[in-house]
């Protein structure tokens, strides 16, 4: 259910994925990064949209603290549509450091994948 929610969602979005602001010159430095060096340049933009996602998962009058992980899909899918902006920085980071439409298939493959996951970890009750 999350998936085709938010594979419409993508659509909704029209994520540009070629942005004119960055040159060749500006692209081709990407080339010569390691891997790590590229995930490392990623995680911060990937930390700041969940970020934004758990966020606006908790504001959401439905959410309940002992909502199980599949019961808070809803709420992930309808955050996902207010953070855009960081959404759509992350996908495009995505792109000029992985490649043209990258982006979008890290979004709906292993970003998604964990997604849900990730949510339910940072929303659960702290209890000590």
């Amino acid at each position: 259910m999350i998936l085709e929610s938010l594979f419409g969602l993508s659509l909704v979005l029209n994520v540009s994925f070629d942005d004119p602001s960055i040159t060749n010159t500006d692209r081709t430095a990407w080339l010569h990064m390691s891997m790590p060096e590229r995930d490392a340049a990623l995680l911060p933009l990937v930390q700041h949209a969940t970020t934004c996602i758990v966020r606006a998962a908790l504001a959401d009058p439905r959410y309940r603290a002992e909502m199980r992980p599949n019961e808070i899909n809803d709420l992930i899918t309808d955050s996902i549509a207010a953070c855009d902006g960081l959404v759509r920085i992350m996908v495009r980071a995505h792109d000029r450091i992985y490649g043209a439409g990258s982006g979008e298939a890290f979004l709906l493959g292993p970003y998604l994948d964990v997604l849900p996951a990730a949510v339910a970890h940072q929303i659960k009750p702290k209890t000590h």
